[in-house]
């Protein structure tokens, strides 16, 4: 039987904001008030190294996803560059990510609806992911629709950021902190009031903070003229890293001194109440809500995909990669909601360690896609020359800027030995990689046996 297709049915602006979406999620939202108190106003520069990486990782796939139309997501070269145990093991650690991040975000909604209503967390958590199943059961064109708003929620809520902070910078507006001002960014204890340790040891949350931004080659398989959306999209990467996150934290910095901003909440929630709006907090507890859900969203669109391909090449159970009338596969997503379901009980019995051993395990597991990503490229580069000098889309600065960015990867992975926060999961880690290469190993052996004739 023909293997069934995925529907290309996301369009150029669904595309668009799937990157949006992608680039600016609940680290920036939530996120940046730890990585802000670790480093200080040096955070700007760690969103823009790790954001100029990520651009470079984003160029390379996009190079390689269209070198061959045969390509359905990173899954597919890492077996064809590096070997099939490549393509097994970054697959299912790509699952793994988004499952472990999603866990977070789940749960998260349920928090952040007992905002409104004095009910126990694990309801609203349980319907909105009840809800986005069944949505996303119905079309691909649904999730590039349930994305769109979802991403113009957060890219409205940073403009309006923006948009006010620059007014009050013209106006030397006053609120309960001081003057809103530019030289508020190293007026309390200059650029690096940590030192140089502070700024490396915030690496791990920003990193986490642009987790999601290679969602747009996973939805390569379902998009409509990749060969067009797919660049179009990754090159407007560094424009809205310079803005959503560089320009969003330097109006926060110049409105709040750096010392007063709380790790545990939202540094958005306390720039809006500071200049006077009172439904600052409604307002932002809605948008923080809806970028969890929208990472839920993006979890189970990107969790049953990666199980369908890896379906799709025998490294997981054949029902994966069924599809139902709508050319979605249902019971890969079916799959994800459940797992998705149980870590979210889960989190809700480790609600103090949850949020700090999930984003770091999920931040070492992206390092590794985009790592082999880059190795990737850079076989490709090497092996097929004459395919890379006819490609409409060529990475710059390849091979360079491959071994900067990886020797980037390994230093943050180093630098989270040195944290307790971080330190625990890293070593932690290594046994989901143990536990990948064993089964591949015995999935391999039981394969032979299989060829064996009696």
């Amino acid at each position: 039987m023909a293997q069934q297709k995925l529907k290309r049915d996301l369009h150029n602006r669904h595309v668009q904001l799937i990157a949006i979406g992608g680039t600016i999620g609940t680290g920036l939202f939530l996120g940046s008030g730890k990585a802000i108190q670790l480093a200080g106003p040096s955070i700007i520069f760690a969103y823009l190294i790790v954001g100029i990486a990520c651009f470079f990782v984003m160029r390379a796939l996009g190079e390689l996803l269209l070198s061959n139309a045969g390509y359905q997501s990173f899954t597919d070269f890492a077996e064809d560059y590096i070997g099939p145990w490549a393509g097994y093991v970054t697959g299912w650690t790509y699952w793994f990510c988004w499952i472990m991040t999603a866990m977070a975000d789940v749960i998260a909604v349920g928090v952040y609806v007992r905002y409104w209503f004095n009910i126990p967390q694990w309801v609203p958590a349980i319907v909105c992911l009840i809800i986005l199943l069944g949505l996303n059961l119905l079309t691909v064109k649904l999730f590039g629709e349930l994305e769109f708003w979802f991403a113009l929620i957060k890219v409205i809520t940073i403009l309006a950021l923006i948009l006010i902070g620059v007014i009050l910078l013209i106006v030397g507006f006053h609120t309960d902190s001081g003057t809103v001002s530019v030289k508020n960014i190293w007026k309390y204890g200059g650029l690096f009031p940590h030192g140089i340790s502070g700024f490396f040891l915030s690496f791990q949350m920003v990193v986490f903070a642009f987790v999601g931004v290679e969602l747009v080659g996973v939805s390569a398989a379902e998009t409509s003229n990749p060969q067009k959306n797919i660049p179009s999209a990754i090159n407007k990467i560094p424009l809205r890293i310079l803005f959503f996150y560089v320009g969003a934290i330097i109006i926060l910095l110049c409105i709040n001194p750096w010392t007063q901003l709380n790790a545990a909440n939202s540094p958005f929630v306390k720039t809006f109440s500071l200049v006077g709006i009172p439904i600052a907090a409604g307002i932002i507890n809605f948008v923080v809500l809806t970028s969890a859900a929208s990472a839920c969203n993006s979890g189970l669109f990107s969790t049953s995909r990666i199980l369908y391909n890896l379906s799709s090449h025998d490294q997981g159970p054949a029902t994966f990669s069924k599809l139902n009338k709508n050319h979605v596969p249902s019971n890969a997503l079916f799959v994800s909601a459940l797992v998705l379901s149980f870590g979210a009980l889960l989190s809700k019995l480790i609600p103090e360690q949850a949020f700090s051993i999930v984003t770091t395990i999920s931040a070492i597991c992206f390092i590794w896609v985009w790592g082999i990503i880059l190795i990737c490229h850079l076989r490709y580069a090497k092996s097929r020359p004459d395919l890379r000098k006819k490609s409409k889309f060529k990475a710059p600065l390849t091979p360079f800027i491959n071994y900067v960015v990886l020797a980037l990867f390994a230093f943050i992975l180093i630098i989270m030995l040195f944290a307790d926060e971080t330190r625990e999961a890293l070593l932690m880690t290594p046994i989901w990689f143990i536990l990948l290469f064993v089964l591949y190993f015995f999935k391999k052996k039981k394969e032979k046996t299989i060829r064996i004739p009696a």
